[in-house]
């Protein structure tokens, strides 16, 4: 069986959880989920890092011992994780036994190895980040991680020779057995890769720091704590001697052995690391080479994520400006919380947090999308149907946009059938790709286009009005928009578990989450109850006055969307409402070809960049007004989420906005300012 064994970091014990500690295990935690769907048997591990310098001080301040201080620090990421309805099969905590017993032995043998040796050793010591950094690393004096102050140290401390790893690793990254995710993450360890890699000091004396696992063969040092931490990876899986602890310490809970391997020798081939940013040196540096000395082999994967930003500046303690999940998901419940981690940051890339976003994507993608196509075709089921699925007539055909909703739903669980809206593969992916690309943001989005296309049916087909004059052709609209919002809920459980099962239970389905391979299409059955209920997800929106731009602040609360009784008398024509403009997904587009279309004198083929969204084809009535000269590297306005048409036998697959003067002229409307492609345009 294909396995799949996903980590988080362990989270350091000097602070409460995060934003950033929600979002990386949320995404853990949806990939596994993923995985299950495609059939897999997964492990998914988190935990906490306990030891080091900066919990010895935090400690001392409150005056009480390091041990009692990380008990409490350890509880509250422990509490977090299932009320953010992530499941991860294991907690460690590197001050357990079987963890230290790891480290221990591991030290034991590089030492009996002579891949470690004591040297006396002088330079600039940073307490925040615990490690020792030489004078061209400093900036303008201070850590370059941190921004605190260093302090020079000289000092006798034991060496990890990892120098001698340094081809291997390279190895290892170029030839894809360690895969690093986004790809300019390899880029960029490769980059650091070519200086000439230092050898780590991995212990630190007891004289200055007590906290730690000592080391096996001098007990005047304890272990540095990367090095302990690292490890916690192994240990989780009863590697290096931690099996029979582990199944003492866990019982079922256990990473099971199968095929008659044992537990680590199951799982390690199968690894991948989530992890930020900020520690990919110590992940795919220190971590690999460690691995190495050991004799065993790197991470098979890493997924390395970025920052959440307040007003473009990464959030932190020391600024003040960190997000505490546990309010938000008090405040909009789990489930939209995650939606909004998973379904908002593009995995790798840095994305701005603010609640105004959050409610945005609340009120557009699931109140508006998911959840009003669940409540409309229930409500017809419950006035029309008795409150069953219809029987599906013999020999009545499936209108065309229905028949591409169908295909849309049979494609994305990766069966082969032809399927013309996705005719260029930028746009729509089966989602054992984006899972396997770690791209999860681009799931999720693709099947929200399934869930728009099954709204456009109940629009287009309007089974609400036939089901007076024809019900047997309403019958049919509803049945497969009914399949389709299985295949949808079944698709969206990594990312909002509770809620897909309830939405099962509301299209009267009652065989839960499936695999992938057994969704088939058609076999909800006819005849089972379609209960009532009331709406999946409420809207919300920011109080009178709060800045929907900013950051969420005590002023920012969550109330019913206001009606326009009481506005102003104006001329408006054909006017929409807030919703409908919200769904409009408008990008930032770069134009990288241009060309015209044979046989027309007014359209332009564009091939169009929407950065993580992929190359999009727009066929765009231009060609008299402007030339392929004017629009190549050039950057326009994109509206991304508009149905794919065929014009002169080509897919356009967007559209290309343009304002239009006095004369009658079309001139394409720019972005401001230097966005990079695919920006969101709000």
């Amino acid at each position: 069986m294909t396995r799949f064994y996903a980590t988080t970091p362990i989270y350091y014990a000097n602070g409460k959880p995060h934003i950033g500690h929600a979002y990386c295990t949320t995404v853990a935690d949806a990939a596994t989920r993923y995985h299950q769907l495609l059939g897999e048997q997964t492990y998914f591990c988190t935990g906490t890092d306990e030891h080091g310098q900066k919990v010895q001080e935090a400690a001392d301040q409150r005056g009480i011992s390091p041990q009692q201080h990380v008990d409490e620090l350890q509880a509250t990421f422990r509490e977090l994780w299932p009320a953010l309805h992530t499941a991860p099969d294991q907690f460690i905590r590197t001050t357990e036994p079987r963890h230290e017993g790891v480290v221990q032995r591991a030290l034991q043998q590089l030492w009996d190895d002579k891949l470690i040796e004591k040297r006396s050793f002088s330079g600039w010591y940073s307490t925040s980040a615990e490690r020792f950094w030489t004078e061209k690393d400093l900036v303008d004096g201070r850590c370059p991680d941190t921004g605190q102050a260093v302090v020079w140290l000289e000092e006798a401390n034991y060496f990890f020779l990892m120098s001698r790893f340094q081809q291997p690793l390279i190895d290892a990254i170029e030839s894809g057995r360690m895969r690093i995710l986004p790809a300019n993450r390899a880029n960029e360890v490769l980059g650091f890769l070519r200086e000439p890699l230092l050898d780590l000091c991995i212990s630190r004396p007891k004289s200055r720091l007590s906290w730690g696992i000592e080391l096996p063969f001098d007990a005047d040092f304890v272990t540095y704590v990367w090095f302990d931490a690292l490890l916690n990876y192994v240990t989780a899986i009863g590697g290096y001697g931690a099996e029979a602890e582990n199944a003492a310490v866990l019982g079922d809970g256990a990473a099971s052995g199968a095929d008659g391997l044992s537990s680590f020798e199951t799982w390690w081939p199968k690894v991948c690391h989530f992890l930020g940013k900020d520690i990919l040196t110590t992940h795919a540096v220190y971590w690999p080479t460690m691995l190495m000395a050991l004799g065993l082999a790197p991470p098979r994967q890493y997924c390395v994520t970025g920052w959440w930003l307040m007003d473009d500046t990464k959030m932190s303690k020391s600024l003040g400006n960190v997000v505490d999940p546990l309010g938000l998901k008090d405040k909009y419940g789990p489930e939209v919380l995650r939606w909004f981690l998973l379904r908002e940051m593009a995995v790798g890339q840095d994305a701005n947090f603010s609640e105004a976003a959050l409610v945005k994507r609340n009120n557009t993608d699931l109140a508006n999308d998911l959840g009003n196509l669940v409540q409309r075709t229930a409500a017809i089921v419950d006035q029309h149907f008795g409150g069953q699925v219809p029987t599906l007539p013999e020999g009545r055909a499936l209108s065309p946009l229905l028949q591409s909703a169908q295909a849309l739903g049979r494609y994305l669980i990766g069966e082969d059938v032809p399927f013309e809206a996705t005719a260029s593969a930028q746009q729509v992916w089966p989602v054992d790709k984006t899972v396997d690309e770690l791209k999860l943001h681009v799931t999720l989005a693709d099947v929200m286009t399934l869930v728009q296309r099954l709204n456009q049916v109940l629009a287009q087909d309007q089974p609400f009005k036939t089901v007076k004059t024809d019900k047997d052709a309403a019958a049919v609209t509803i049945y497969h928009c009914l399949e389709g919002i299985r295949f949808a809920a079944n698709l969206l459980w990594p990312a909002i578990p509770e809620t897909a099962e309830a939405i099962l239970t509301r299209i009267g389905w009652s065989g839960g989450i499936l695999p992938l391979s057994k969704l088939t299409w058609g076999d909800l059955p006819a005849g089972a109850k379609v209960p009532k209920g009331g709406a999946l997800f409420p809207r919300y929106k920011l109080e009178d006055g709060a800045d929907a731009g900013k950051t969420a602040d005590a002023k920012q609360k969550h109330a019913p969307i206001a009606t326009q009784q009481d506005a102003p008398e104006v001329h408006i024509d054909n006017p929409i409402d807030y919703a409908q403009f919200m769904a409009l997904d408008l990008r930032v587009g770069e134009v990288l070809s241009a060309e015209p279309v044979k046989k027309s004198k007014k359209l332009l083929r564009l091939q169009v960049s929407l950065g993580e969204l992929g190359m999009r084809q727009i066929l765009a009535g231009v060609a008299e007004h402007l030339t392929p000269a004017q629009l190549i590297g050039t950057k326009i306005q994109v509206l991304a989420n508009l149905q794919p048409r065929k014009l002169m036998g080509m897919w356009s697959q967007g559209m290309m906005m343009l304002a239009e003067t006095a004369d009658g002229a079309l001139v394409p409307m720019r972005p401001d300012g230097d966005a990079p492609a695919g920006s969101k345009i709000a």
